[in-house]
């Protein structure tokens, strides 16, 4: 296993900032108007005078892996992934996280990675006595978190993890996804459960760059991001989408919660 721990300045992570989920949370998106600069312009003053106050941090930690099932095991962890249950093409499989790794049975190894990254809570909490720049704090401590991983990983692609030493891609390239390989988030349509935050947190040490969590698996601070690294060329993001008693009890099985409990992380998600 190899484990990696960053600390950036704000302006290291600025260019990576995806300002389209930015201007989507102030419900500006496509509306390019004078509200729409102003607004612009007191984000990059916040982010400017934050510069030398706060940070944003990164882990990763590099794993063998191999599959078995619907599961990854990482060296001598093993996570329980969830299968999609809706194709957009009939014609494709209906896939799962761990079936971008290679199986147990080939006999030979792969690599997988875990993450997590976070913002200075402070970054928030100093501008919270003001509505609006409690607002404004909180919505670009979301995006910083954001462009923390995607700057971490494409920092993994081409350095510590090393598949892609000559990428060479724009932030807007980056935020289409044109590299190889995915991060899927925990929380997120490929990767519903919170409670698989408690497994990477076991396996990297969120504390170490100031992340706890609270009883239901999620982060705090709130502008955090944790999920998965997975380097496979055909690798790509999907949405679970409603399960079905069948795999919901399987899936509890491997989890080793009870059927009571897995609800609560997944009722979202449940058909029954």
């Amino acid at each position: 296993m190899r484990r990696i721990v960053r600390t950036f300045n704000i302006s290291d992570v600025t260019p990576y900032i995806n300002w389209l989920y930015f201007f989507h949370t102030w419900q500006m998106s496509g509306v390019y108007s004078e509200a729409r600069s102003s607004l612009m312009e007191d984000a990059m003053k916040l982010l400017q005078e934050s510069e030398s106050r706060y940070k944003s941090h990164a882990i990763f930690c590099l794993y063998k892996a191999v599959s078995d099932g619907d599961d990854i095991i990482f060296e001598d962890r093993r996570i329980p992934f969830l299968r999609q249950q809706h194709r957009g093409n009939q014609s494709q499989p209906n896939i799962c996280m761990s079936d971008f790794i290679k199986p147990a049975e080939l006999g030979s190894e792969d690599y997988a990675g875990l993450f997590a990254t976070t913002v200075d809570m402070g970054f928030v909490e100093d501008n919270s006595e003001d509505g609006y720049m409690g607002m404004l704090a909180q919505s670009l401590a979301d995006r910083i978190a954001e462009a923390t991983a995607e700057l971490l990983h494409e920092r993994v692609r081409k350095t510590h993890w090393g598949y892609a030493p000559n990428e060479n891609l724009t932030p807007l390239e980056l935020h289409r996804c044109a590299y190889q390989g995915i991060r899927p988030a925990v929380g997120y349509p490929s990767m519903p459960d919170l409670s698989i935050n408690f497994i990477i947190n076991d396996m990297i040490g969120m504390d170490s760059i100031g992340i706890s969590l609270t009883e239901n698996g999620m982060m705090i601070p709130h502008s955090s991001v944790s999920g998965l690294m997975l380097a496979h060329r055909d690798a790509r993001y999907f949405d679970i989408g409603r399960i079905g008693y069948d795999q919901f009890a399987d899936y509890c099985r491997r989890r080793g919660f009870s059927e009571e409990k897995m609800r609560k992380f997944l009722s979202a998600n449940l058909e029954v």
